[in-house]
Parts: C-alpha cells; sequence; structure tokens
C-alpha cells in the first residue's frame, strides 16, 4: 500500500505556523511509522517548492528538499496523466481546483493509490481516504 502527499500536507509539516502543523506533525510521524510507501508527484515537488520559497522563504525549501523528499518515492508525470488531468481540471470547471490537484488524482488512481495525507478537500470529493480524518474540512491554506 502507499499513501499520497499532497502540498497542503508538506506546507502544514513544515510551516510552524500554520493553524495545522500540529496536526500535521502528529499525521506525518504516523505514515512514517506506517513502513507505507510515501508518494508525491514532481508537479507536487513544484508547487510545494514554490509555495513554501514564497512564503517561508529559501531555509523551508531547503528543508523539504534535506528532509522530506529522501523519504518520498517520486512518480514523474507523463504526457498522457499530463493530458488526462488537464482533460478533467477543464470539464470540472472548478475555479479551486487546480492542475495539480488534477494531476494527482490521475496518478493515484493509475497506481491504485487509495489515501492522501493531505488538507485539501478535493481529495475526500474524489473518493480518496484522507490522513487526518480532519483533512475533509472545507478550510485550506494552499496558494
Amino acid at each position: 500500500m502507499s499513501i499520497f502527499v499532497d502540498t497542503s500536507a508538506f506546507y502544514a509539516i513544515l510551516d510552524g505556523d500554520d493553524a495545522r502543523h500540529s496536526d500535521a506533525a502528529r499525521a506525518w510521524r504516523a505514515v512514517l511509522d506506517s513502513q507505507e510507501t510515501i508518494s508525491t508527484t514532481n508537479y507536487v515537488i513544484v508547487e510545494t517548492t514554490a509555495l513554501l520559497q514564497n512564503r517561508v522563504g529559501m531555509d523551508g525549501a531547503r528543508l523539504f528538499a534535506a528532509d522530506i523528499l529522501p523519504a518520498l518515492q517520486m512518480i514523474w508525470v507523463d504526457e498522457g496523466t499530463h493530458r488526462s488531468a488537464l482533460h478533467a481540471l477543464l470539464v470540472a470547471g472548478q475555479r479551486r481546483l487546480s492542475l495539480v490537484d488534477c494531476v494527482s488524482f490521475e496518478a493515484m488512481r493509475a497506481r491504485g493509490i487509495e489515501t492522501a495525507f493531505c488538507f485539501d478537500p478535493h481529495f475526500a470529493e474524489q473518493g480518496f481516504r484522507t490522513l487526518p480524518e480532519t483533512a475533509g474540512r472545507r478550510e485550506t491554506n494552499r496558494g
């Protein structure tokens, strides 16, 4: 089994001032202790790095690269996944749904990943199990 990690979780882990930081840190420890494969896409890495750089600074981006990236199995997004996700985004027509989210959904479904560590309610709306359990709430802190 594998757990997918979204930008919303990475950001909450690394920003001590984030309202969800303590929940994120507790969930991250549980994910690491679970011995499950921890996955994300290169699109999430780009989004997370840009968000950290903008909101926290380069120290946050460096911490992410040094301490978190080594624990991850990278899912490299190919052209077919990108096209499918773009199509899904345009069909959904939701302003707050991002291309990165749609790529995440496509990548998770293609690999049979059923659980996402996130604070983005779109994952629960798409039928994925979310960690922590409160992740399905309609509050986000992403840019």
